[in-house]
């Protein structure tokens, strides 16, 4: 007989390992799913988040988005790990985010899901896999008019 399994934010960590070097798909949830990116500001103070992730010397960012109720990553590790690189970053976002919004209290759901890249050619697919995301959940027609998103192939929008 099987059972199924709930997984929640703890196991996420269960058997992760970070390698300096490797790059990394992330995604990261708000809790209970809330829409908040819906709001200008919280989109805008999450970005800047993304942008400033203290320690930013231990990642490299390769591409970002923000959907209104998640976020995509993809980034490389250069020093710290990536359960380090998330927590600064999620605190950040989190304290900005509460502040643009004038609100308190807990943010992200716990835990984060992870991806790593085997092969550098994977990086443009996974790319465009982050960036194409509000496209395919009908927020827009064209990535270019999703105003919350990055990526180091795309020079000055």
């Amino acid at each position: 007989m099987a059972t199924s399994r709930i997984y929640r934010g703890a196991d996420l960590r269960l058997g992760r390992f970070s390698e300096a070097g490797r790059p990394y798909l992330v995604t990261t949830v708000t809790r209970y799913r809330r829409p908040v990116f819906r709001e200008p500001l919280a989109a805008m103070a999450c970005a800047r988040a993304l942008h400033h992730t203290p320690g930013e010397a231990a990642i490299t960012s390769l591409a970002w988005v923000i959907m209104p109720d998640h976020v995509h990553w993809l980034l490389t590790l250069n020093g710290d790990s990536l359960h380090v690189v998330l927590r600064k970053f999620k605190s950040r976002a989190a304290r900005a985010v509460n502040a643009a919004l004038d609100s308190q209290g807990p943010f992200w759901q716990r835990g984060y899901h992870d991806r790593a890249l085997r092969r550098d050619a994977d990086l443009p697919a996974a790319a465009r896999y982050i960036v194409a995301n509000p496209v395919r959940a009908g927020l827009c027609e064209r990535v270019m008019d999703y105003p919350y998103w990055d990526a180091v192939w795309v020079g000055q929008r």
